[in-house]
């Protein structure tokens, strides 16, 4: 159980948290939920214990590990599956000593516990982990040096969620994941055996894979039961009898007052003016909820054109002289609204970029009606902002003829008020900078806007008002997201990204969650399954590496049950007054002859792997 109990914090003189309180019962999966710059990530850091609280306590179950994505996976030369190894930092150690130790006692203590924590089968988890995050199984070989920073994001989280401590702290995790990563993560969460905090702003997520919300407001914490779409209404409930609460006080005492201040004067009656007056003081203020700021956006509508407003006809795209895309065949008019599809490497940034104009056809036939305005929004731009320029600079280098005042209206419109506009970049929040950066993309007034991500950053409120701006917004829209809420209200039509292609996807998105949760599961049929193809060289000599390993780890075994054996057959062990002691070697001799055979029979199945292969 996670206890936080009455605690205050400030930052700079501003108080965070004042008097919070809220108790977690171990193995909840919870949602951490509140407005941006409410203290999310700080409460992190203070169930870490990387910060001191002003006053209170957070009590944690003892000798809990708590752990966390701080940072991406630093780049080694070490491959991806190593790399995650070494984040269950017991295990790595267990694995070294159980290689170095002599003391019989201490090799049976080891073997225990490395069968207790399952380490037998730790490369097939983690292989399914990263498999889960988008890694396939030649990336898994790969060095991390190989990867860029978002991709090793998701390699640290990999690790983390391999490590399983016993208080998983998350933080906006599905913003460096695609649609397939973010509802892989959700379904892992769901069963993951121990306490889960998950600060997200993802609708999904916090209806299918926590079980309570913890919200922050008014430097208070309230912990709500069920899903995201439960706490809505729930609080929406508790504000609505607040404010009537609150309206009811307000009459009574103006009611009280009327009194007192009409009869106060008069001697007959003083006493009841008296009397209603300590009426009044003795009331406990209610307080209305306030007002949750107004997040909006406000596109430019674009003037129409004749349909179609971009055609493919049998394109050919990629980098190079390599294709990535081929048999394009597309048709997009002002009123579509288009949601694209596929796995992670299928090609979605591709087709937007070729779509967008930044990427030409190797082959085939690109039509674009001549008046065409294409606005592109894609994750790197937030970090391609000048840093060191406020957002009403950034509109004077695009506007310099326009003045101040209708500049600041435009980023007004897109909820970066008079503050944030004098602000440099630098500054301001993620979510801000991605304001920015659509209010760039849409100055224009385009006639088909292109999304790629563009809720990574954007707080619960922000991608509603982004979801309603685009409901109101009068040209095409395609749409890249791992935001599934964002996507069924926006989206009327699905192109499916695979092998190679874009095709239209018929069916809905719930049928593509579904396929995408169902499909790496093997399907029930009474068909004989084809035959598979011969294993390659190197995967037959990974087989007999496999072996290898399970014959040493075997052998390493026996050895430890032949000390015990020689110890249980020293006669001065059966003397009297040592019955204890020989309990307990018998004890450790039983359990190395459980670690033997659970190894004897790993190694059974890879020689049986191994021959299968070889037989092929």
């Amino acid at each position: 159980m996670l206890r936080i109990d009455d605690i205050s914090y400030s930052i700079e003189g501003r108080p965070l948290f004042e008097g919070a309180s809220a108790t977690i019962p171990a193995g909840h999966k919870v949602g951490l939920v509140g407005p941006n710059g409410a203290g999310k990530t700080t409460l992190f850091r203070l169930i870490r214990g990387q910060l001191t609280l002003d006053g209170g306590e957070i009590t944690r179950p003892e000798r809990a590990r708590i752990g966390g994505v701080a940072q991406e996976a630093p780049a080694s030369d070490k491959t991806l599956v190593e790399t995650v190894l070494e984040a269950d930092t017991e295990r790595a150690a267990l694995m070294i000593e159980a290689e170095t130790t002599t003391d019989a006692h201490r090799i049976a203590e080891v073997q225990m516990r490395l069968t207790d924590i399952d380490a037998w089968s730790a490369e097939a988890r983690a292989a399914t982990i990263l498999k889960g995050l988008g890694f396939d199984e030649a990336d898994q070989q790969r060095p991390s040096s190989d990867f860029s920073g978002g991709w090793r994001m998701r390699l640290a989280l990999a690790g983390v969620l391999f490590a399983q401590p016993d208080i998983l702290l998350l933080d906006e995790p599905t913003n460096y994941l695609d649609l397939e990563g973010a509802l892989w993560l959700e379904t892992y969460l769901a069963k993951y055996p121990h306490t889960v905090i998950v600060i997200s702003h993802d609708r999904g997520l916090l209806n299918r894979a926590v079980n309570a919300i913890l919200h922050v407001e008014a430097r208070q914490l309230t912990l709500y039961q069920g899903g995201y779409d439960t706490f809505a209404r729930t609080r929406a409930e508790r504000r609505a009898v607040q404010a009537a609460a609150a309206r009811k006080q307000d009459d009574r005492r103006a009611h009280l007052q009327t009194f007192v201040d009409r009869f106060r004067a008069k001697a007959s009656k003083a006493k009841q003016a008296q009397a209603r007056l300590k009426m009044i003081e003795k009331m406990e203020t209610i307080t209305a909820p306030e007002d949750a700021a107004e997040q909006v956006f406000t596109f430019p509508q674009p003037d129409q054109l004749s349909p179609p407003i971009l055609a493919l006809e049998g394109g050919v795209t990629g980098y190079g002289d390599r294709a990535v895309l081929q048999r394009l065949t597309l048709r997009i008019d002002q009123d579509d609204r288009i949601a694209l599809l596929g796995r992670n490497g299928q090609g979605k940034s591709t087709l937007s970029k070729l779509l967008a104009g930044r990427l030409s056809l190797m082959d085939g036939r690109r039509t674009v009606s001549s008046k065409l305005r294409i606005g592109y929004f894609a994750q790197h731009q937030v970090d391609e902002l000048h840093l060191d320029e406020t957002p009403l600079q950034h509109l004077q280098r695009e506007r310099p003829d326009v003045m101040q005042s209708k500049l600041r209206a435009q980023l007004a419109g897109f909820g970066l008020m008079a503050a944030q506009a004098e602000t440099e970049v630098g500054r301001l929040s993620g979510g801000q900078k991605a304001r920015l950066s659509l209010l760039l993309a849409t100055l224009d007034a385009p006639h088909m806007l292109i999304l790629d991500e563009p809720t990574n950053h954007l707080d619960i409120e922000s991608r509603e008002a982004l979801i309603q701006a685009l409901a109101a917004y009068s040209g095409a829209v395609i749409l890249v997201s791992h935001d599934m809420h964002l996507l069924s209200l926006v989206a009327d039509r699905l192109w499916l990204v695979k092998d190679g292609t874009v095709t239209p996807y018929d069916d809905d998105l719930d049928a593509y969650r579904s396929l995408l949760l169902t499909q790496d599961k093997p399907a029930r049929t009474e068909k004989p399954k084809p035959k598979a193809p011969r294993p390659t060289r190197d995967a037959i000599l990974a087989l007999r590496s496999d072996v290898r390993k399970c014959e040493a780890r075997v052998e390493k075994i026996e050895e430890m049950r032949e000390k015990l054996a020689k110890k249980l057959a020293d006669t001065a062990l059966y003397e009297d007054g040592r019955a204890g002691e020989l309990a307990t070697w018998n004890r450790k001799y039983a359990e190395v002859m459980d670690g033997l055979r659970k190894a004897e029979a790993l190694w059974e199945a890879a020689l049986e792997k191994l021959e299968t292969a070889e037989r092929a």
